[in-house]
């Protein structure tokens, strides 16, 4: 029987190899590593035998002492709900009138819209309700629906151009695609239409009162004689400072020339009565907080 050499620094005794110079060690792995390993080893073991572990096909071993995670969530969600309801439910009762009345209501509002807010509608309408191109402002009283109580909870409701059956719908003709009107008459429409809103488009009265005909013939039926829109219909105001897509020379001409629709999902499947109702008085608070018009 062979005896293997042993360093004689560390007293170790070696494998045989060796490379320039320097002999491997055959060193014991340290007590504590085998320690770890053991405890480690043991602990997976009880926890597989008392905790839900091991997947089957359809279903998982549930451990013995039976705790479910889900369940547990589950349970207290139904227990949140329970303890929400005792305002909730008083909420989806009254109109918003008579809650702005209440400011233990209002409390729970304000501190459960804004989550409402960011968690369905800061995507299009961005985290300060200001909107942007193709996404109304709701900051700034310029309803398109109108802004009373009832017609925003509609909105809301409903949508816009929505699969729900009683959906708002609403669209713009695509005025120059659709060779409705030419190239040149789309420009001139525009520049009207910026004079409306008080804006210097730099056309003459001779061209303001050619677009004034043609607003006349193809744009009063939605918009009015005076441009201030219908709310109706969802056309929009076009006297104000309210732009959805812009009001730049290419920005009107793009919308003339190729038309709009806008899309807004119906939130009456996603969201409760009580949580709609606490949007729209957050987004009233929103226009009432700019000092916009009141839509009504």
């Amino acid at each position: 029987m062979s005896v293997k050499e042993r360093d004689p620094l560390t007293g170790h005794q070696t494998t045989g190899h060796e490379w320039n110079g320097i002999t491997e060690l055959n060193t014991r792995v340290p007590r504590a590593v085998w320690a770890f390993i053991i405890v480690t080893h043991v602990w997976a073991v009880i926890y597989w035998v008392l905790m839900p572990a091991w997947p089957g096909i359809n279903d998982y071993t549930r451990g013995l002492l039976g705790i479910d995670q889900k369940d547990r969530v589950e349970r207290q969600v139904v227990a949140a709900d329970a303890a929400r309801g005792v305002w909730t439910d008083r909420i989806a009762a009254l109109d918003l009138e008579q809650i702005r009345d209440e400011s233990m209501l209002m409390a729970h509002v304000d501190r459960t819209a804004p989550a409402l807010f960011g968690d369905n509608c800061a995507a299009c309408h961005g985290a300060r309700a200001e909107g942007g191109p193709g996404y109304p402002s709701l900051t700034d009283g310029a309803w398109i629906w109108g802004g009373a109580d009832d017609t925003i909870l509609e909105t809301l409701r409903v949508g816009v151009n929505s699969p729900h059956p009683e959906t708002r719908f609403a669209q713009m003709l695509a005025f120059g695609r659709d060779g409705i009107l030419s190239r040149d008459e789309v420009r001139i429409l525009a520049d009207y239409v910026q004079s409306l809103a008080g804006l210097d488009s730099g056309a003459g009265p001779a061209r303001l009162d050619a677009g004034a005909a043609l607003f006349s013939d193809n744009c009063t039926s939605c918009h009015g004689e005076d441009g201030t829109g219908t709310p109706e219909l969802g056309a929009p105001n076009l006297t104000d400072d309210a732009w959805i897509y812009g009001s730049s020379d290419a920005a009107l001409f793009k919308t003339i020339h190729d038309g709009r629709q806008g899309w807004m999902p119906a939130w009456e499947d996603r969201l409760t009565l009580a949580q709609r109702k606490m949007l729209a008085l957050y987004i009233t608070g929103l226009a009432d907080a700019e000092g916009g018009p009141d839509g009504d």
